[in-house]
């Protein structure tokens, strides 16, 4: 799971509208809960308790400068 410090670094960079998926679509949506790959290089959002496995709708955590995770 991603922790709360990063989740919350996560939704304010989406607030600001500075965060791209993997697919270079830009996330819009604050997410309430994700994974986050044990590299800490990938984050997969929770919707419903399901995790979206999607590759292309991963988020790439290398755009944030010092990533919390």
């Amino acid at each position: 799971m991603l922790e709360a410090a990063a989740l919350k670094t996560l939704n304010k960079s989406i607030d600001e509208g500075s965060v791209l998926n993997v697919d270079g679509k830009s996330v819009s949506d604050a997410i309430a809960a994700a994974l986050i790959t044990q590299d800490g290089k990938l984050i997969y959002r929770i919707e419903d308790d399901i995790p979206v496995m999607l590759a292309e709708e991963a988020i790439g955590t290398t755009q944030f400068d010092n990533f919390p995770h």
